[in-house]
């Protein structure tokens, strides 16, 4: 099942925080966007669309991003955008709080067309980019695809 990984910081400015109702991920290929609406998130315990109220001290949490049922997606070699939204509680649009640009190769739209392979973006401080590595995990049919990230690889 295609799905976007994202392990970050979110924070407020505002003295009082903010309640995040929702977040989602675009992906821009050179020929297809696509939209991974459903949010799970959490690091012990993954809960699945659930709100998030973020504080100006901060939240540090895993984020998956996966398709609705029913929607296919297959990776394309390329360069491509990630764009993570968030709609706050009560707001009438989403907004856009984080973009990357990546270069996928055709070794990697391989894998992550494959199951049970992911391709991981690891922050290079020397190169200050971006250094990419595919990952095969073997097969847990008998989780939930959302969860299958929280197990440890043999």
């Amino acid at each position: 099942m295609p799905k976007i990984y994202v392990r970050t910081l979110l924070f407020s400015t505002a003295k009082r925080g903010h309640v995040l109702e929702s977040l989602h991920a675009v992906l821009l290929g050179e020929s297809a966007r696509c939209s991974f609406g459903i949010w799970v998130h959490g690091d012990e315990t993954l809960v699945r669309g659930s709100g998030l109220f973020v504080g100006e001290r901060g939240v540090s949490s895993a984020h998956h991003f996966l398709l609705p049922d029913g929607v296919d997606y297959q990776f394309e070699s390329g360069r491509c955008t990630v764009e993570i939204y968030a709609t706050t509680l009560g707001g009438r649009r989403a907004h856009r709080l984080w973009t990357l640009d990546l270069e996928i190769s055709t070794e990697m739209a391989a894998a992550l067309n494959s199951r049970g392979a992911g391709v991981y973006f690891d922050w290079n401080p020397q190169s200050t980019a971006y250094d990419a590595h595919i990952d095969a995990r073997p097969q847990t049919p008998d989780l939930p695809p959302w969860a299958r990230d929280s197990v440890p690889s043999s």
